[in-house]
């Protein structure tokens, strides 16, 4: 039965009579006027189904005992406070048969009531129940709007939780991410300074050099950590689809990081199912999801646990099940694990670092797949298990057709690669276009160690003068630069050489690395897109490759 708060519009009107047969017949003439009538039993039939709901009620007066007119008087107390519920009373008229006072008195300071003496004609008890229903629909109104408020401020409310949420959330991801970017710049710029100061001992020095690297590393991958989310946010990630085979994929990830593994005591196991057939995926993005949850159970199992990772396959999709006996995921932060931003521990005192966004990632580039990431938990100290599913590719070609990654996370630099210099780079001639002086300082050595001729320059202004007295044969050149950006330096060197014929090749050497970044710096000029950090090895196979210095040149 619905109830008064319950948003229904009720128009019965409840009938009591002193017996049934009275209030029978009352319905029957009321509903040939068109009026719906519904007799009740006795009186408390008649208090519960008025305060379940109704339109309006009709009593005779002689129905309303000492007992009944209490129970009336309660039912109409017990109206929400939207509601004045119209109630018709039939009183006696005549002086052989005088109103009871007191009970109509007693029933118009309880409520709306109309009373009507005997006799009366039908008509005018017809009128008096529609005036009756008419005035309960505006009260229905009333509680409409009433209850349109309501719920109008519950939403202000909640989105205004939600907002705040979100920037506490944003707030402590950006004092976390300044202090994941400082740690690593700490030590960089500390042992930078004792390598200044030549007073390290060889060994010291080599250590020197392999911490530099190592936290420049691991600040390189924060930054592809952020320029990831930032692609995916704005929907500009875009994936090289191609025919995968996730047993290479997986085999590579494991080999990178079994060394960390056992640095920390911990047994890294894979059971792989080298039939399990080739997904319709980008090798190297595949292979960033494999990292990042392998990375992120290695890093919460203690010293003597347990990290594996499983390969089979399950009717038409292939699952990659990471598991692992570390710390867990307590059933409050389960539903969020996937959430940007998120981690389970944010204070100052957390023994885990990390901005929060490997999971985040995983689970859109897993679904860029057209897979799906799930996770479980039984608990913290329990251990947990990530499961990834992808289609299988339906196609003829044999997994030994589909390539091997190679052993490192796809977003490391070439730390493998060694330094030698490309063929007939000596008598070529490169401005370098840069306003920071180590950057410029770090390209100059790399190329004169390979006899090019190198002049530089700290502004577009500069690289213009430059320009004009002895043409290079590349121009190097940032984007982001104080006073002119690189776009209007290329656009002016273009200019410059308008109804020349020539076109000197330009790299864009830049921070900015989005996919857009990349079309605006070729559209403006530039031959190349380079994003930074760039390998030195990289920046003479490009500057050999634009010269047309290559071994087969």
């Amino acid at each position: 039965m619905p109830t008064p708060e319950s948003g229904a519009h009720d128009e019965r009107v409840l009938l009591l009579a002193p017996t049934g047969r009275d209030a029978q017949m009352i319905a029957g003439v009321l509903g040939e006027a068109g009026v719906s009538a519904e007799a009740c039993g006795d009186i408390h039939d008649f208090c519960r189904q008025m305060s379940e709901g109704a339109g309006a009620a009709f009593i005779t007066e002689e129905a309303l005992d000492a007992a009944a007119l209490q129970c009336l008087v309660d039912a109409l107390g017990e109206q929400p406070p939207w509601s004045d519920f119209p109630l018709v009373v039939l009183t006696s008229g005549g002086g052989d048969a005088p109103p009871n006072l007191s009970v109509l008195k007693t029933l118009a300071a309880a409520g709306n009531v109309t009373l009507i003496e005997r006799p009366t004609r039908v008509i005018t008890l017809v009128s008096a129940l529609h005036a009756s229903l008419r005035a309960r629909r505006r009260q229905y109104e009333v509680r409409e709007h009433l209850l349109a408020q309501r719920r109008t401020e519950e939403e202000r409310a909640l989105l205004l939780a939600e907002a705040e949420a979100a920037n506490r959330t944003k707030d402590e991801f950006l004092a976390t991410m300044s202090h994941e970017l400082r740690t690593p710049m700490t030590a960089i710029l500390g042992w930078a300074q004792l390598l200044r100061s030549q007073t390290l001992s060889a060994a010291d020095y080599e250590r020197a050099l392999e911490i530099v690297e190592r936290n420049a590393q691991a600040q390189k991958k924060l930054i592809d950590d952020l320029l990831d989310i930032s692609r995916i946010i704005t929907g500009k990630l875009r994936l090289d689809v191609r025919p995968v085979d996730l047993a290479s994929v997986v085999t590579a990830t494991v080999d990178a990081l079994r060394p960390t593994a056992e640095a920390k005591g911990i047994r890294l196991q894979s059971l792989l199912d080298t039939q399990a057939g080739p997904v319709s995926g980008d090798p190297d993005r595949l292979q960033q999801v494999v990292w990042n949850l392998l990375s992120n159970a290695i890093k919460f199992t203690p010293k003597g646990g347990r990290v594996q990772v499983r390969l089979e396959r399950v009717n038409s999709h292939v699952e990659i099940i990471v598991s692992d006996s570390g710390k867990g995921i307590s059933a409050e932060f389960l539903p969020h694990v996937f959430d940007r931003f998120r981690q389970a521990d944010g204070t100052s005192t957390r023994r885990h670092g990390g901005l929060g966004l490997g999971l985040s990632i995983v689970r859109q580039l897993v679904e860029l797949h057209g897979g799906t990431v799930g996770v479980e938990s039984a608990g913290e100290n329990q251990g947990a298990t990530f499961v990834v599913q992808l289609p299988v590719m339906v196609t003829s070609r044999q997994p030994d057709a589909v390539g091997v990654l190679p052993r490192r996370h796809p977003t490391a630099g070439g730390d493998d690669l060694s330094f030698d210099c490309p063929p007939s780079l000596e008598g070529l001639h490169v401005l370098i276009v840069d306003d920071e002086p180590d950057t410029r300082r770090l390209l100059r050595t790399v190329l004169e160690r390979c006899g090019t001729e190198v002049t530089t320059a700290a502004s577009a202004a500069e690289a213009l003068a430059s320009f004009t007295q002895s043409k290079p044969d590349i121009i190097i050149s940032d984007i982001g630069m104080p006073g002119e950006d690189g776009y209007e330096l290329i656009g002016k060197l273009r200019a410059a050489e308008a109804g020349s014929g020539e076109r000197t090749p330009a790299i864009a050497l830049t921070a900015y690395a989005r996919v857009e970044d990349r079309v605006r710096a070729l559209n403006a000029g530039f031959q190349v897109h380079v994003p930074k950090p760039i390998e030195p090895v990289e920046l003479l196979a490009v500057v050999a490759s634009l010269a047309g210095r290559t071994g087969n040149g």
